[in-house]
């Protein structure tokens, strides 16, 4: 085995069971090596690859799903250049095919002889492992499937540049690492900078489940549309009453154009001083991404708005082609306003002055859209909708009384109202 001669792939996440591996590989068979250290070694090797199981929801050959998911999650110049374009052309082919031959030997290894060497034939658990079916940790069952296919295309790929031509079309059709695999991300701040985390159980939300708005959804799939297939597009601002889609809008654009290489990003407004080192990690990249800032609003002494004012247009740095700002708000005037501030005509300038600076921040979005509270005919409708989805047999009548006594004592008609109305249905049936 001679993974120490890897090229690009090096640095692997999750490397040392890579190592461990390899080391007993190399020496289970020299009379100078203690059985008993080595027996201990492969059980460690072992407890690692089940854990790696119940924590990514792995199941069938664990050692084939290591090696692939350790390619999947690897960043390197031939990764990150294949993520969506596909094959690409230069000498960087020779070096990973290099690699992919190393890579080969590990993943054809037969376990067989080392297992009976060491008496340890438990490991065969390990090769045809059946998992539970609880949630993973890391990934939702949609990526884990992801992983275990590919470990048996490399299964069944018969030479070096087959397995390669495998590898490079799955970062084609999925990309590779974090932002590869995973369509929606949070920020944490650590001492080294602003960290992008996965979230890995976003809501499978679609545009059709908001019942309504079709104009609003409409102007906002246009300008996603445009953004993902590079054309001009605009910041996007979503406004209007409390519960009426606005976020569930973004959570549905995150899955509907998830397969085209867009990537939603969530920001809270505390985080604004990390969107420069935020920006700078996806500037490069062959996604999409949508910086996405639910509820914005700011008071009077919050200053955290200059930040994004700066990101979005000002600054001397130009904001890159492949991000967008799209953001929630219940008021369409972001920054709080005070009647005291329109002044009077003896003090006009301070007064436009102090009206421009509250309005900068709007004006900044190049699209926004409205979403109003619905009549009540909307909102009779919305219920009936929903009923209809959720197979809920009642008579029209009963229901829409039921409905309109839960949304007086429930902050009003909204589809949000709606949906909480049925859920209580749904619960009480």
């Amino acid at each position: 085995m001679r993974e120490q001669e890897l090229i690009v792939y090096r640095d692997f996440e999750d490397g040392a069971l890579l190592k461990d591996m390899v080391y007993l590989i190399e020496n289970y068979k020299k009379n100078d090596r203690d059985t008993l250290e080595l027996q201990t070694l492969f059980y460690e090797c072992f407890h690692k690859l089940l854990e790696l199981a119940g924590q990514y929801g792995f199941y069938g050959n664990l050692w084939h799903c290591y090696l692939s998911n350790l390619l999947v999650n690897n960043e390197n110049s031939y990764s990150m250049a294949c993520e969506v374009v596909g094959e690409i052309e230069g000498t960087i082919n020779e070096a990973v095919l290099h690699d992919i031959v190393i890579l080969k030997e590990l993943y054809d290894y037969d376990f067989s002889d080392m297992v009976n060497a060491l008496g340890i034939h438990d490991f065969e658990l390990a090769l045809n492992y059946s998992c539970s079916t609880r949630e993973s940790k890391v990934y939702n069952t949609r990526i884990c499937k992801r992983i275990v296919e590919l470990a048996d295309r490399f299964n069944k790929a018969a030479t070096p540049i087959e397995m390669k031509r495998v590898l490079t079309e799955f970062y084609r059709d999925y990309g590779v690492g974090k932002f590869g695999l995973h369509k929606a991300f949070r920020v944490q701040h650590t001492d080294n900078g602003a960290e992008i985390v996965p979230i890995t159980n976003i809501a499978h939300v679609k545009l059709d489940d908001l019942v309504g708005y079709e104009s609003a959804k409409k102007k906002l799939t246009d300008n996603t549309s445009a953004f993902v297939k590079g054309k001009p597009c605009n910041n996007c601002l979503l406004f209007g009453d409390a519960g009426t889609g606005k976020s569930s809008s973004i959570k549905a654009i995150a899955n509907m154009y998830y397969e085209e290489g867009l990537r939603i990003i969530e920001i809270y407004k505390h985080q604004f001083s990390d969107l420069n080192d935020v920006i700078a990690q996806i500037k490069n990249r062959n996604y999409k991404f949508i910086l996405y800032m639910d509820d914005l609003s700011f008071e009077d002494f919050e200053i955290e708005y200059k930040y994004l004012k700066a990101v979005i247009e000002g600054g001397l740095e130009k904001k890159p082609k492949n991000v967008l700002i799209y953001a929630t708000s219940n008021r369409r005037h972001l920054i709080n306003e005070k009647f005291s501030e329109r002044g009077n005509a003896d003090d006009e300038v301070h007064f436009r002055d102090t009206m421009q600076e509250k309005l900068s921040l709007y004006n900044r979005f190049g699209v926004t859209i409205f979403f109003e509270s619905p009549s009540h005919k909307e909102f009779n409708h919305i219920v009936t909708e929903l009923a209809k989805r959720n197979e809920i047999m009642m008579p029209e009548d009963e229901l829409l009384l039921k409905a309109n006594q839960w949304e007086i004592t429930h902050g009003g008609p909204s589809g949000r109202c709606a949906q909480q109305f049925i859920q209580y249905l749904l619960g009480n049936r």
